[in-house]
């Protein structure tokens, strides 16, 4: 099947085979890797839709309104952008409300301002993988995963599967001696590099997984991307919901939900016209 001219920035595993697909790391034929940093490698006015799901808030802030500009340039007149995003204003909220209960005692409420703490500011400031969210919800003591769920999703129940029947992850692993094969170059130079560095080793890995593209860099709301998109020169702006958008038959792509059930319920979605 001829592919749509629909784009998918940043898709990781999230994605549709009819789109086109780019991400900084492809791990399917279906996606294209390239590095979005140094814009889209496509040619101007190609697209009717781009979309990207929490992508955004991973670029530096002024990276990432160059890469709305990008967005811009690759869309046909009237073509559609639809950006998701964790939605700081309802981070906020939360952090306003369970604050306030947990301050007057109300049952539960401490949990929940401990996981909206994580959710402000754990992903900004995480100098690991998972971060202090990992840890969070490898506790089954904290009696918190209805509310973990109705937050994030299809996302923290997997982490909840990976992490909490032995600690680590229960994913299989495949050490063929190929593949330990092609690492050794990669060992030899993480040693290398600890030798040359010595205490200043740990440093290095930390600098290291801040570059590396987990954490987030910025965040946004219903405000503050509203006057990106008007700077970039979008009009019609509307927030939409998970399964609402001006994008024909969208619900069929299942790429913000399927079946019912929203896969980041903690999103703000926006759309806009070129």
């Amino acid at each position: 099947m001829k592919k749509l001219a629909y784009l998918n920035l940043g898709c990781g595993t999230t994605y549709h085979k009819d789109w086109t697909n780019i991400d900084f790391v492809s791990n399917s034929d279906d996606v294209m890797a390239y590095n979005l940093i140094k814009g889209i490698p496509q040619p101007d006015g190609i697209f009717e839709v781009v979309y990207h799901s929490h992508a955004l808030e991973h670029f530096p802030k002024t990276i990432a309104v160059d890469f709305i500009k990008e967005c811009y340039r690759v869309l046909k007149p009237n073509g559609i952008i639809r950006i998701v995003i964790p939605d700081l204003e309802q981070i906020c909220l939360n952090y306003i409300k369970y604050l306030n209960e947990s301050l007057n005692g109300v049952h539960g409420a401490s949990e929940k301002y401990n996981w909206t703490m994580l959710e402000l500011f754990d992903q900004v400031v995480r100098s690991a993988t998972g971060g202090e969210m990992i840890e969070y919800i490898k506790d089954i003591s904290k009696n918190n995963d209805s509310f973990l769920i109705e937050r994030n999703g299809h996302e923290v129940k997997r982490l909840m599967e990976m992490y909490r029947e032995n600690g680590e992850p229960n994913v299989s692993v495949n050490y063929s001696a190929n593949a330990k094969i092609k690492n050794i170059p990669s060992r030899i130079r993480g040693k290398f590099i600890q030798l040359i560095l010595g205490s200043e080793y740990k440093a290095y890995l930390i600098g290291k997984f801040r570059l590396e593209g987990e954490i987030h860099q910025w965040m946004y709301d219903r405000y503050s991307l509203k006057k990106i998109l008007e700077d970039v020169g979008f009009k019609d702006i509307h927030v939409k919901s998970a399964f609402e958008s001006i994008i024909p038959e969208w619900k069929s792509f299942n790429l913000d939900g399927s079946n019912g059930i929203v896969r980041k319920p903690d999103s703000l979605y926006v759309e806009a016209i070129k």
